[in-house]
């Protein structure tokens, strides 16, 4: 039975079926030392491993090594302290001595982890990997908006994101000066038609703001850099076609998972947005067995590191980055879609709060909420949101 701490290394405590010690190592968070841990338990016949922290590298190799892991989150192993002393005083050591002999005794109480089901793997892989290409895509257009305005400032700004389907096909079509020179107001009015343009600026606009615009480079340097130009385009164009793909894919993903109405429920969750929540928190219940265990992991719960008479609140930085992202980007847009979200968010702001620390402060309760309907596999439910009840009811929140 083994606990980890939360430094780069992990104290581990093995004892026998009568609460006797009989091994405790210390061995780097490493893959040499998660490799030797993992030997030494086996060999100890160590068939169940208690654990703060439900994901990472460590959960993988105890699963992947065949072994039972059980996750005991903080707030328990903080209880479970008083049996042991009654200071309460915190060790990695003493930890992992308490973890180890509490699963001997109220182990058959707690659930062991579960891998996700290949279904939620999968989704997993798509969700992460359609992220990656979104992230290319921001990155390439940023290198092609750095390129045109040495070459060609006149495509910068002239419709409204310089990677959309209009404003790539006005490059592949006007790569450089010397071909855009050839646009007048008409010309420009007559192809924006074949390309049914639909939006809200009129072709004298646009006109306008591509001579207004810095000269790039004519002649010949002009028309050779035009590759450059062409280059990034079809990039952009390649990287738009394979996240579509991918859009259709995760939604189909979605909507065969069992736990994908649960997800799609939630306020401003759409298909991409609730597969992410889905992939990064996983169908194992196990791993969350509270709703504190969910947003210590997301990162939106505050540290809180107490010795004598210091206590010092600070922002949580041991978290699971993907999972922060996903909840953060859930909570910050609920606001525009949920009565409760909106009127709390903005008490916080009023309160002095900046938009970031808003947001987790509203990502941790929307977590407790996901929680409880992600247990009991029910989708989010209005009418049973007292919160925002108490609110339409015109009844005080305090």
């Amino acid at each position: 039975m083994v606990w980890t701490g939360r430094t780069t290394v992990m104290a581990v405590n093995v004892v026998d079926d009568e609460g006797t010690m009989i091994d405790e190592f210390e061995v780097p968070d490493s893959s040499d030392g998660l490799g030797d841990m993992c030997r030494r338990l086996k060999k100890a016949a160590v068939r169940r491993v208690a654990i703060e922290r439900p994901d990472g590298p460590v959960v993988d190799a105890l699963l992947e090594a065949g072994l039972e892991v059980v996750v005991v989150v903080s707030r328990s192993v903080k209880a479970l302290r008083v049996r042991y002393g009654a200071s309460g005083n915190k060790s990695d050591r003493a930890d992992a001595y308490v973890l180890a002999d509490c699963l001997r005794t109220d182990g058959h109480r707690w659930q062991s982890l579960q891998p996700d089901t290949p279904a939620t793997v999968t989704l997993r892989s798509h969700v992460r990997a359609r992220k990656d290409l979104v992230e290319h895509r921001v990155a390439i257009a940023n290198q092609l908006r750095a390129h045109l305005k040495v070459v060609f400032p006149g495509p910068v700004g002239l419709f409204s994101d310089l990677d959309s389907p209009i404003s790539l096909a006005f490059l592949r079509r006007f790569p450089w000066e010397g071909k855009a020179a050839w646009l007048s107001e008409k010309r420009l009015g007559a192809w924006l038609r074949t390309q049914s343009y639909g939006g809200r600026r009129s072709a004298a606009d646009l006109y306008g703001h591509l001579t207004q615009a810095p000269v790039g480079l004519l002649g010949d340097e002009g028309e050779a850099r035009s590759s450059v130009t062409l280059a990034f385009v079809t990039l952009l164009e390649t990287l738009d076609s394979e996240i579509k793909t991918l859009n259709r894919r995760i939604r189909e993903l979605l909507d065969a998972h069992p736990d994908g109405h649960i997800f799609r429920s939630l306020p401003r969750a759409n298909t991409i947005r609730a597969a992410t929540l889905l992939a990064e928190i996983g169908d194992c219940r196990a791993r969350f067995p509270e709703p504190e265990a969910l947003s210590s992991l997301a990162g939106v719960t505050p540290s809180t590191r107490a010795s004598g008479k210091h206590r010092a609140v600070t922002f949580r930085w041991a978290a699971n980055k993907k999972l922060r992202d996903a909840i953060c980007d859930f909570a910050g847009d609920t606001p525009n879609g949920n009565e409760w979200a909106r009127h709390r968010y903005q008490q916080l702001r009023t309160d002095g709060k900046s938009h970031p620390h808003a947001e987790r402060i509203l990502a941790r309760t929307w977590t407790h909420i996901i929680w409880r309907c992600w247990q009991d596999r029910v989708p989010y439910d209005p009418t049973r949101h007292g919160a925002l009840q108490r609110l339409q009811n015109g009844t005080s929140l305090t």
